[in-house]
């Protein structure tokens, strides 16, 4: 981030009027962020929802004046309208741990992440989402993978949300399955639609689909994260007060690369890192039961113990796995009993302990906006 850069961008909106109240749109308290990286600037406009139309031309305005400056690539202007904007006599500064929460009635959340596809998160995600639920909590499965959504095939949906709720306050009802309730981009689209969405865009989804779903009281959301550590990261560490974050990987190096950028990433937006779990931890053949360690074993333990983070637990390879999930029934219900479910039990036991001692311990440090 430049910093002198950003403030002179700021100083630049200071120029457009907001036509409601007269004041520049800085002062008035419509600039909700204004991130730069490498000449690519993003500005998020907040807004009353009955006032977007009339908002549009000062979207457009601010856009073509954040091109026009110098070192700007390309910027990209969003209005958010998740929320009413304050009393224009009570211009809101401009910090972020002042917002509210969107998502005020759920207890605790949950990311879990990875630093790259194909170790197996989103199985992972889900299959401790059921865990905990089976043990009585009220949890929610929030899919934040808006390019590549998983849980409507892994939890066997393939409806699209209820629309409740007075006109210019509706809200979608999350679907629920096997004690779940779940929300997910891939309800809302065809399964083979390509999301060909800029960072903004997938900003407002997942800003829609915490504070525009009736998600209701929640002992915990689990968040299955896209890989990767990029605008949908940024998001969730910014406007869901994260409780903290849970890291998968399988055992082999290149994946605990990618892992360790996770936990850095997390430890940077001030988010606790609750451990690191090793997927595809072994192979047992069903046939004789011989065991193989085909990615290598024991490297996220290892991880973890480098990094200084708690190591939760390691999850076999194992075909149930891979077939429950494809026929939309999570191996910890499909098959309670099983290997692989006891396995995503002990995880779940450990991810709760380590929650109510983050719960129960110091309040976290006050959240900071990464520009």
């Amino acid at each position: 981030m430049n910093e002198t850069m950003v403030e002179a961008l700021r100083d630049v909106l200071r120029t457009v009027r907001d036509p409601q109240t007269g004041q520049d749109i800085v002062t008035a308290g419509l600039v909700e962020s204004l991130q730069e990286r490498d000449g690519l600037v993003q500005v998020a406009l907040q807004v009353e929802r009955a006032q977007v139309s009339a908002m549009e031309p000062v979207r457009r305005e601010v856009e073509r004046l954040l091109a026009q400056q110098p070192g700007v690539k390309n910027a990209a202007v969003i209005l958010t309208a998740h929320r009413a904007s304050p009393p224009p006599q009570q211009p809101r500064a401009h910090h972020a741990q002042q917002r509210p929460s969107l998502l005020p009635e759920v207890k605790a959340i949950l990311a879990v992440a990875s630093g790259k596809g194909g170790v197996g998160k989103s199985t992972v995600a889900v299959n401790l989402a059921v865990a905990l639920a089976q043990r009585g909590h009220a949890v929610g499965l929030l899919d934040a993978d808006i390019y590549g959504p998983s849980l409507p095939r892994m939890l066997g949906l393939a409806r699209k949300p209820e629309i409740r709720g007075p006109k210019g306050k509706e809200v979608m009802v999350p679907l629920t399955a096997w004690g779940l309730k779940a929300m997910s981009i891939g309800f809302l689209v065809d399964e083979e639609t390509p999301m060909i969405w800029r960072g903004p865009m997938v900003m407002g989804a997942l800003e829609q689909m915490m504070g525009q779903v009736d998600w209701g009281a929640l002992d915990l959301l689990v968040v299955d994260m896209p890989p990767g550590t990029g605008d949908a990261q940024l998001t969730m560490a910014q406007r869901a007060a994260l409780s903290g974050a849970v890291i998968v990987s399988t055992p082999q190096d290149i994946a605990l690369l990618d892992a360790r950028r996770g936990v850095r990433m997390f430890e940077r937006v001030r988010v606790p890192v609750l451990g690191i779990v090793e997927n595809m931890s072994y192979f047992c053949c069903p046939n004789c039961g011989h065991r193989a360690e085909i990615f290598g074993h024991g490297g996220a333990h290892r991880e973890a113990e480098r990094l200084g983070v708690p190591f939760l637990g390691e999850v076999p390879l194992l075909l149930e796995i891979r077939t429950a999930s494809d026929r939309g029934a999570p191996v910890v219900a499909a098959a309670p009993n099983s290997e692989s479910a006891r396995a995503f039990a002990a995880v779940a036991e450990r991810v709760w302990q380590r929650l109510e001692e983050q719960v129960a311990g110091a309040p976290p440090p006050p959240r900071i906006v990464i520009e």
